[in-house]
């Protein structure tokens, strides 16, 4: 036995103002739906549709911990290149040189560091 496909071969057309088209694009937006085509077509054939529930704290949250690893991030690459600049460093005077400017990136880490800190004591309050 073969199996039938369900492959679309029909096109329907369907002209709209751009305010019809924005107020679709918003609706869609509000659904699950991954595709405009999909969601359209439920539409037409009266089929049900899954509406999305938003947590916005929930989308705040998550945006606003992906900017601190992002910093983290940044913070913790800095005092990697620190160093492996340490590494190749041959005579006392450039190793000198290389302490004071140590000092500045870990003042700078630790800055970054306790800038994270607060804002997770602030997310953490909010929670």
């Amino acid at each position: 036995m073969s199996e039938q496909k369900n492959n679309r071969e029909k096109w329907l057309h369907v002209r709209l103002t751009e305010q019809e088209h924005n107020f679709i694009k918003k609706q869609f937006s509000r659904t699950t739906e991954q595709k405009i085509s999909s969601y359209i077509r439920k539409i037409i054939l009266a089929k049900p549709m899954i509406g999305k529930v938003r947590n916005q704290s929930t989308e705040d949250l998550i945006t606003e911990l992906a900017k601190l690893r992002i910093e983290l991030n940044a913070a913790g690459n800095n005092l990697n290149q620190a160093v492996k600049r340490l590494h190749t460093l041959r005579d006392l005077n450039q190793v000198e040189g290389w302490l004071l400017t140590w000092e500045l990136d870990k003042k700078s880490f630790y800055k970054s560091v306790a800038a994270i800190n607060n804002s997770l004591e602030k997310i953490s309050d909010q929670w």
